[in-house]
């Protein structure tokens, strides 16, 4: 079995989705303005909703979620702030420096060692060290969290994990921004809404187009100060848009949505068991994210392409994510091509 020969099953990203009829009759019929003269009427909408759901004052839309991120670290940090992050977060390793570039933070990795994507409180104390140095010394100005952490594999981090390292960092005098691309999955995952993973963070932001279909867009949400002072840096960073109605529309389907992640985690938990029964090695999925330890990444993404199964490599592993493109039954399909032949 070759690519040609089978239609390609695409585990490479929940960013790959497309949108559906519902959500393109919806951006079809957006009432929209100049969101840079005025504001437009549906971005207007996602805004108020996401920060609803997200349990802060006010929200703005952003076309990714890098500049969501970027937007947040560039209003928090001065030149030369030194800023905490775990290890392999995507504000270090998928961002292309813009956190140091254009933020002018200086980034600090916390390794995991409460367990995957989480540092312990001790670390993160550790890592902030003494508040009043000598002049010369970095200041440690900021904690960013990331929930789930992609990297780590769609990791969740727990409510009362996420009470303590807050209470560290506060106490230290830190701002807190968390990147919750993956937030709504940790929220379902925990049967708890948005809000209850956000308390006591300065800055979140949170994606669109991961898992919910949305073909674009993130929010990042915090105080109205907050939010007045993000427009102003989006406008810098060439993120204002115009009648971007078109696309918040999209977003505001998105948000219907959220309850039917809980099927991408069932399949991600699928494919998980079955490429285990296959002898891979791979862990046991929290969300959409499957990991799978292999003895040449390389080698085996070929042998997966082969037979139509596409991932992409992630810390040395091969990535599978699931997603609302792919149904149970694709799952089983990509299983049998594996079995067929693209075993490590």
């Amino acid at each position: 079995m070759t690519l040609t020969e089978t239609s390609p099953l695409d585990f490479r990203s929940d960013t790959v989705t497309r949108p559906d009829d519902t959500m393109r009759r919806a951006m079809a019929s957006a009432e929209v303005a100049d969101n840079v003269i005025d504001i437009d009427p549906t971005i207007h909408a996602l805004e108020e909703r996401a920060a609803s759901m997200l349990g802060m004052p006010a929200a703005l839309w952003t076309p990714t979620g890098t500049m969501a991120n970027l937007i947040a670290l560039s209003v928090h940090l001065q030149r030369g702030d030194r800023f905490l992050a775990p290890k392999d977060a995507h504000v270090l390793t998928n961002e292309l420096g813009s956190a140091a570039w254009l933020a002018g933070g200086m980034p600090y990795p916390l390794e995991h060692d409460a367990g995957p994507g989480r540092p312990k409180v001790e670390t993160l104390a550790k890592a902030i060290g003494p508040r009043n140095g000598p002049y010369y010394t970095l200041r440690t100005t900021l904690f960013c969290l990331e929930n789930t952490h992609n990297a780590a594999g769609g990791t969740i981090i727990p409510p009362h994990e996420h009470a303590q390292l807050l209470a560290t960092a506060r106490q230290a005098g830190l701002r807190v921004h968390l990147d919750g691309a993956r937030l709504w999955h940790a929220a379902i995952a925990l049967g708890l809404p948005p809000a209850a993973l956000t308390v006591g963070v300065d800055t979140v932001s949170a994606c669109l187009s991961k898992g919910l279909g949305a073909p674009v867009g993130s929010v990042v949400a915090g105080t109205v100060t907050f939010v007045e002072q993000a427009r102003r840096m989006r406008q810098m960073l060439g993120g204002g848009v115009r009648q971007g109605g078109v696309l918040a529309a999209a977003g505001l389907v998105a948000l219907d949505r959220i309850g039917d992640l809980a099927m991408d985690h069932e399949k991600a938990r699928r494919l998980a068991a079955g490429l285990s029964e296959l002898g891979w090695e791979v862990n046991t999925p929290e969300t959409n994210i499957v990991l799978a330890r292999v003895a040449d990444v390389a080698v085996t993404l070929e042998s997966l392409t082969a037979v139509g199964v596409l991932a992409l490599p992630m810390g040395g592993k091969v990535r599978f994510i699931t997603h609302r493109d792919l149904s149970i039954d694709d799952i089983d399909e990509a299983l049998n091509r594996v079995k067929a032949g693209g075993h490590p």
